[in-house]
């Protein structure tokens, strides 16, 4: 087994980089370099299922609209119930 060598400094460096950034230009450029365009489709994918959820779409309806899969939507559902981000930023 593969151990993990990601550590708290690794995070923290990574959520400080994100944090300070200024613009949506800036943001896709890094995003672009980090991640694969799949991943970055992912996570949009997220957002507007999360959006859809506080407008008080169905599953069903998120899922025909956005084609995230059930089990994606269910971990969206519970983060929007006890997590912290969605709330703070899809006012």
């Amino acid at each position: 087994m593969r151990e993990n060598k990601v550590n708290e400094k690794m995070l923290e460096d990574l959520f400080t980089i994100i944090a300070s950034i200024e613009n949506v230009d800036d943001c896709k450029a890094l995003f672009g370099d980090m991640c694969t365009t799949r991943e970055i489709e992912k996570m949009a994918q997220r957002i507007a299922a999360a959006r859809l959820l506080i407008e008080g779409k169905t599953y069903n309806q998120i899922i025909e609209q956005t084609d995230i899969s059930s089990a994606t939507l269910s971990r969206v559902s519970n983060a929007l119930q006890y997590g912290k981000g969605y709330k703070k930023f899809l006012k």
